[in-house]
C-alpha cells in the first residue's frame, strides 16, 4: 500500500513537472522593476499598474507569440543598489524577456551595467539628462532637448525671463540637465550672475531659507523663474513653502519637469496653480487615442477620478513598440528584439507619431501645461510637430561630434563623427 502510494505520488510530482515546463514554454515573463516604497513611490507605483494594464490587454488580444505574457514585479524601494540587485534577480531567477522600470537616473545607471553584462532589455520611461546610449536601454521619456531645451526657449519668448533659478535634487539627472542648461543659457547671452544654481536631498522638506533666497534674487528687477528637477515627495513642501512666502506664478513662474498630475493628484494645488510643467504629454489634451487610454486606466483602476501623466504614456508606447518589435522579429530574444525596435513607430497619445529613433530615443512632441486647481494641467504651448530625441547634447563642447547609432555600420553608442572612432556605449 505504502508503495502503491509512493508510485501515485512519484507519477503525480512527474506529471507536475511537465505541466510546469509546458506552462513555462507558453509564457513571456516581463519584468516590471518600480519603486513601491520609500520617497519615490508616489511616482513609480503607477507605472507598475501602467504595466499591468498593458499586459492584461494584450493577454486579452491573446498574447504575444501565441503566449501568455506574465508579470512579475519586484520592489527596489527607492534603494538606487537593489534595483541592480532586482535586475539581476529578474534576469537570471525569473528569467524575464524584458524589464519596464526605473525613475531616477541613478537607479537607471545602477541597471544598465546588468543589463548589458546579462544582455537584457531595460524600458526607461521617465524624461532624463541624456548623455547615454546602450544597446540594452530603451529611452521612451525625454532628452533635454526634448524638454528642458524648449521649455527655457518659452521662457524667454512668451514670459520674458532674464534671470533663472536652477533648483534640482542632488542626483544625476538635475546636476547634468543643469550643466546643459546653464551652457545653452550662457550661449544665449545670459550672464552668470542672472543664473542661481542649487540642489538639496532626496526627500528634502526644510525650504524655508532656500526660498528666501530665490525671492531675494528675483527681486533684482528683471523677469525670474525657476526650472524645477526637484524629484519625488520634496516637491510638496517646496510648493508649499512658495505660497507661504508670497512666491506666486506671476512673480516667479517655476516650470517642473517631475511634476505630472500623479504627483498633483491628492495634494493642495492652491499654491501650485499659474506655475507649468513641461512634459511630453498631459491628461487634458483631447485626442480620441487620449480618451480611449484614460477610459481604460479607469476601468483598470476601479476609480474613476484617477489620473495619467507623461510617465505612463512614455510605459504604453514602449511596451507598443516592444511588441510590435517582438512580433515582428518571431522571437523575444533580445539581439533580434533590438534590431527589431529601431524605426518602431507608435500613434502616441495626443495625435501625433513617435519614432524610435537609431539612437534608441524616441521623437516626440513637446508641451508647456499650467497647473490648474483641480490638478489638472492644461498645455499652453505646444510643437508642431515631433523632436529626435537627443542621446549627446549639442550644447557640450565635449559632445559636439558625439552620436548614438546602434544600427551598422556604427553600432555603437558614444561614436566621434570627426575621429570616427567608437568609444563604446
Amino acid at each position: 500500500m505504502k508503495l502503491t502510494t509512493l508510485g501515485v505520488a512519484l507519477a503525480l510530482t512527474a506529471g507536475s513537472i511537465t505541466f510546469n515546463a509546458q506552462a513555462a514554454d507558453n509564457t513571456i515573463k516581463v519584468g516590471i522593476l518600480h519603486s513601491l516604497s520609500g520617497t519615490m513611490a508616489i511616482s513609480e507605483s503607477t507605472l507598475k499598474d501602467t504595466v499591468l494594464m498593458m499586459i492584461k490587454k494584450q493577454n486579452a488580444k491573446g498574447g504575444l507569440l501565441g503566449k501568455k505574457l506574465v508579470p512579475v514585479v519586484v520592489d527596489p524601494a527607492s534603494d538606487w543598489p537593489m534595483f541592480a540587485e532586482k535586475a539581476r534577480q529578474l534576469i537570471t531567477k525569473d528569467h524575464v524577456s524584458v524589464i519596464f522600470g526605473c525613475w531616477t537616473s541613478v537607479s537607471r545607471k545602477s541597471v544598465l551595467p546588468v543589463v548589458e553584462e546579462l544582455n537584457s532589455l531595460l524600458f526607461y520611461p521617465v524624461q532624463f539628462e541624456g548623455e547615454e546610449s546602450s544597446k540594452n536601454i530603451f529611452y521612451t521619456g525625454a532628452a533635454p532637448n526634448t524638454q528642458a531645451i524648449p521649455a527655457v526657449d518659452y521662457l524667454m519668448k512668451e514670459v520674458g525671463v532674464k534671470r533663472w533659478v536652477l533648483e534640482g535634487t542632488d542626483y544625476v539627472y538635475p546636476r547634468t540637465t543643469n550643466k546643459i542648461l546653464e551652457t545653452y543659457l550662457k550661449a544665449k547671452g545670459v550672464k552668470s550672475s542672472d543664473i542661481m544654481i542649487n540642489y538639496t536631498p532626496f526627500g528634502y522638506s526644510d525650504w524655508q531659507s532656500i526660498i528666501s533666497k530665490i525671492k531675494q534674487f528675483g527681486s533684482q528687477g528683471k523677469k525670474t523663474a525657476v526650472i524645477s528637477t526637484i524629484n519625488g515627495d520634496a516637491n510638496v513642501p517646496f510648493y508649499k513653502e512658495l505660497a507661504n512666502q508670497g512666491i506666486t506664478a506671476e512673480k516667479i513662474p517655476v516650470v517642473a519637469f517631475s511634476v505630472g498630475e500623479q504627483e498633483l493628484s491628492g495634494i493642495d494645488t492652491k499654491p501650485l496653480v499659474g506655475h507649468l510643467a513641461a512634459w511630453n504629454y498631459f491628461q487634458s489634451i483631447d485626442t480620441p487615442e487620449n480618451d480611449a487610454f484614460i477610459k481604460d486606466w479607469h476601468k483598470f483602476t476601479g476609480k474613476p477620478k484617477a489620473v495619467t501623466n507623461d510617465p505612463m504614456e512614455a510605459t504604453y508606447i514602449g511596451f507598443k513598440m516592444w511588441t510590435q518589435a517582438v512580433k515582428k522579429a518571431g522571437t523575444t530574444k533580445t539581439d533580434a528584439v533590438e534590431k527589431a525596435m529601431i524605426g518602431q513607430k507608435v500613434k502616441n497619445l495626443t495625435g501625433s507619431v513617435d519614432v524610435m529613433n537609431k539612437n534608441h530615443y524616441l521623437s516626440k512632441p513637446v508641451y508647456i501645461g499650467e497647473i490648474q486647481s483641480n490638478g489638472q494641467i492644461d498645455p499652453v504651448w505646444g510643437t508642431d510637430g515631433v523632436i529626435p530625441g537627443d542621446a549627446w547634447s549639442n550644447y557640450l563642447p565635449a559632445d559636439k561630434n558625439i552620436i548614438a547609432d546602434w544600427t551598422s555600420p556604427i553600432n555603437c553608442g558614444h561614436y566621434n563623427t570627426k575621429t570616427k572612432v567608437c568609444s563604446g556605449q
